[in-house]
């Protein structure tokens, strides 16, 4: 690489850690095995690895982003820190209380997820407001005070504080971390009125809950990337991706790490809609297939579709996320036979280490991965660029006594119904997204990334009838691509339930200048020129009646009178969009106010080098592969000799550095300027 401004994206995933670089246009990608147990070590070892295979200076790294699982991991294992809950006196239990929603509604033994924050640890001071924040009864100052020594003596390393209607008035939440500081408590804090100011109780409480559970966690691993970074010779601020799809300081990280906890698949998001807009396809659906599990998300117009009320393991987390549903199968997924006989794949992964059996690390269980080998769409001769030592004989064998034979098939049959039932899956999961929430199949395209995501992907589109599949030209480390074209993003909210007609123009302008000049000093510690700053401003709005509202832009400029009927207009219609109908003489209600500071950034130019040539060129062997029933003989190309413009028929494989592309009978493909591999499903 030349000397100049180099970018690197890390995204670390169950199985492997992906770095991609930018510098002088010229994109280089690289993979390397995760490493769970300290999971900063394999960004390390990418960095080294860019840095011996591909000349990475680490001088002259300009900009370094991350996405990261750390904060997911804590919660779907229940590892975080010890942490106590501060809330207004009667509402202690509101954790353990929850939603009137069961895990299962017939089922009387049904459990709900352990609180956060254990019902010992969890105080209660003497003070309250009414909905208006006006105050009821002052804050017991002498309680709190008495509470600090309480919480030195239980030892706790951080304190979520949550008391009732502080998204209308903060200043008890601040006085009670104040009070509890200067006595000298030793913890990190987190305040519902600046985490999530929102109405909703458990919701609010819960988000607290978990963000002080995560801070020591996130403070302690972003510490030691930092370390180790500076070690290296990087001086570049290292920026965190957030699960709404955008980048943050390590510090903004550090302070709300729950905003974290869809960060790696949030950066894949971000990476498919900019290279479907590329090719001119703006509403899509994403498909990021690793090694542990598929990620699946919507996207219309071009924008990721973003909810605030998305659960993360066993809890539902109220910030803004992309909306983004999983299913565990991934190429490292274990395939099995359940006590009544039947195949069975997921969710239980081989991860890394030891991975599936045809990465020759020990991995002794049939995966995903190991039926793509055997129905010969991986080549264990340029499988993973010959890194890996792989057996089929091992493989076969393995398939044969723990599969084939207990289910009395052949092996290739065998291999077959383990990718059947994957499939199944994921095309569940595609539903959810699409169908189950309104939007027809047939009106999107399919862009498909991860490792194994391109392996599955033109079938799943055959299946439901979606026309086109788009593999980015970095399809293996898309989310790694992601973090570096995503923009700079910071969410304000706050919560202002009033009757509309109640609410005047000013107030609501009031309110959005507050939000803007914050995320505006924000954008500006950044060093963002001022053309590079956005700011987008909405409000949520419901019929007076109503339980959950409907998020509707607000127009741009001064607010008045007529910018408030418009926003009325807006929310009736996108009630009758969403609902099939609208109540346009019923009062509605303001619930939150939200904006979004945007830091633009600026995106590279993805157009790769033309390979030259022909197609015939880029053929690299002609080898058997299965499709369903029957085999077939099928053209394998190597994609980084395939020329622009290149168009073939299937069946095929297409293997690239880091994923492999499989294309059915009776489909074709095309190279764009941009290096995607176009698929035309159903011809």
């Amino acid at each position: 690489m030349d000397d100049g401004d180099t970018r690197v994206g890390v995204d670390i995933g169950g199985t492997f850690t992906d770095l991609v670089t930018i510098a002088d246009g010229v994109v280089d990608v690289t993979k390397t095995p995760s490493t769970p147990a300290t999971p900063e070590q394999a960004v390390i070892n990418g960095l080294e690895k860019l840095h011996e295979q591909q000349g990475l200076q680490f001088g002259d790294v300009g900009f370094l982003a991350h996405g990261t699982t750390v904060a997911t991991n804590a919660v779907l294992e229940g590892e975080w820190a010890d942490t106590a809950l501060v809330t207004t006196e009667g509402f202690r239990d509101a954790l353990e209380i929850g939603r009137q929603a069961r895990p299962d509604i017939y089922d009387f033994q049904a459990e709900k997820p352990t609180p956060v924050v254990e019902r010992h640890r969890r105080y209660t001071v003497s003070e309250r407001l009414d909905e208006r924040g006006q105050v009821r009864t002052e804050l017991d100052e002498d309680e709190v005070r008495a509470l600090a020594d309480e919480l030195a003596d239980a030892g706790v390393d951080s304190v979520a504080i949550s008391l009732l209607f502080s998204f209308e008035n903060d200043a008890h939440e601040r006085r009670v971390a104040e009070l509890l500081e200067a006595e000298g408590l030793d913890a990190s804090y987190s305040l519902s009125s600046s985490v999530l100011p929102e109405i909703r109780e458990y919701e609010r409480t819960l988000t607290t809950s978990l963000n002080a559970s995560l801070k020591p966690v996130m403070d302690r691993y972003i510490g030691n990337l930092e370390s180790r970074i500076d070690d290296a010779g990087i001086s570049a601020e290292l920026k965190i991706m957030q699960s709404n799809g955008g980048i943050i300081t390590a510090d903004a990280a550090r302070e709300q790490p729950v905003n974290t906890l869809l960060s790696g698949p949030a950066a894949g998001v971000q990476g498919a809609t900019y290279v479907a807009g590329l090719a001119g396809i703006d509403d899509l659906v994403t498909m990021d297939m690793g090694g542990t599990s598929c990620d699946v998300s919507l996207v219309q117009g071009g924008d990721p579709l973003v909810a605030t009320d998305v659960e993360v393991g066993d809890y539902p987390v109220n910030v803004p996320m992309i909306d983004i549903h999983t299913v565990g199968a991934g190429g490292g997924s274990i395939a099995w036979i359940d006590e009544g006989g039947a195949l069975r794949v997921g969710p239980k992964s081989a991860g890394a280490d030891p991975g599936p059996i045809s990465y020759g690390r020990g991995g002794q269980r049939p995966t995903i991965t190991d039926a793509h080998l055997l129905l010969g769409r991986l080549n264990p001769e340029s499988f993973l660029s010959g890194e890996l030592d792989v057996e089929v004989a091992d493989v076969h064998q393995v398939f044969e006594e723990e599969l084939a034979d207990p289910l009395g098939v052949s092996v290739e049959e065998a291999a077959q119904g383990v990718l059947n039932v994957a499939n199944a899956n994921m095309e569940r999961a595609l539903r959810v997204v699409s169908v189950e929430r309104g939007y027809d199949p047939r009106d999107f395209g399919l862009v498909a990334f991860g490792g194994a995501g391109p392996l599955h992907a033109a079938t799943l589109a055959a299946e439901l009838d979606i026309p086109k599949v788009v593999v980015p030209r970095t399809a293996g480390v898309l989310s790694a691509l992601g973090l570096l074209i995503s923009d700079i993003l910071y969410d304000y909210s706050a919560s202002r339930v009033r009757k509309w007609t109640e609410v005047a123009a000013g107030e609501l302008q009031d309110e959005f200048d507050e939000f803007v000049a914050t995320g505006r000093e924000r954008l500006d510690a950044e060093e963002l020129p001022a053309e590079q700053m956005q700011f987008e401003r909405s409000v949520d709005l419901r019929y007076v009646g109503q339980s959950f509202e409907l998020s509707v832009p607000v127009p741009t400029g001064e607010l008045d009178a007529d910018a408030k009927e418009t926003i009325k207009d807006r929310f009736h219609e996108k009630h009758r969009q969403r609902y099939g109908h609208a109540y346009e003489d019923e009062p509605i209600e303001l619930v939150t106010m939200r904006t979004r500071a945007r830091g633009v950034v600026e995106t590279p130019d993805l157009r790769p080098a033309d390979a030259g040539g022909s197609v015939e060129d880029a053929i690299a062997e002609t080898r058997e592969v299965r499709f369903d029933e029957r085999s077939h003989d099928t053209r394998v190309y190597d994609r980084e000799r395939l020329p622009t413009g290149a168009s073939f028929e299937g069946p095929a494989i297409v293997e690239g550095e880091e994923s492999t592309v499989v294309m059915r009978p009776d489909q074709r493909a095309e190279i764009d300027e941009y290096g995607s591999l176009m698929v035309e499903v159903n011809q």
